[in-house]
């Protein structure tokens, strides 16, 4: 459907979850791994999240999105989507900017899951402590 179409691409990620976006000229139509952002998405407050972006620049009517996300688990990959968009917005115009900064959206989420130490039975967790 939008082959060969020109289109503004942005990657978003967020804990272990890589999206790959593209934004299209269109009626603002939000596809995720080749399904409906409502199939994909059970909550609304992820729906709510992913169009973020496009409600603060006024832009929810003018692109269809079309991302493909990996990893991670439904919150990590609505907040990599949400990134994605924000920084395909940016090639669009980058008067955008300002209000994409404000608010956040640009930013990497760098809170990633700590990793297992040796010794330990997860990331802090100490055995646990025996007298005898």
């Amino acid at each position: 459907m939008y082959e060969g179409k020109p289109y503004y691409y942005g990657t978003g990620r967020r804990k272990s979850s890589v999206a790959r976006v593209r934004l299209y000229a269109g009626t603002g139509k939000v596809t995720i791994n080749g399904r409906d952002i409502d199939d994909y998405f059970g909550l609304e407050t992820l729906k709510l999240l992913v169009r973020q972006p496009m409600e603060l620049t006024n832009c929810l009517g003018r692109f269809d999105v079309v991302c493909t996300v990996a990893g991670g688990g439904v919150t990590g990959q609505a907040g990599a989507i949400r990134h994605g968009i924000s920084r395909a917005l940016l090639q669009h115009s980058d008067e955008m900017r300002p209000i994409l900064k404000k608010a956040g959206m640009l930013t990497r989420d760098p809170r990633m899951k700590e990793r297992k130490k040796y010794g330990l039975k997860a990331a802090r967790r100490a055995p646990q402590f025996s007298k005898r």
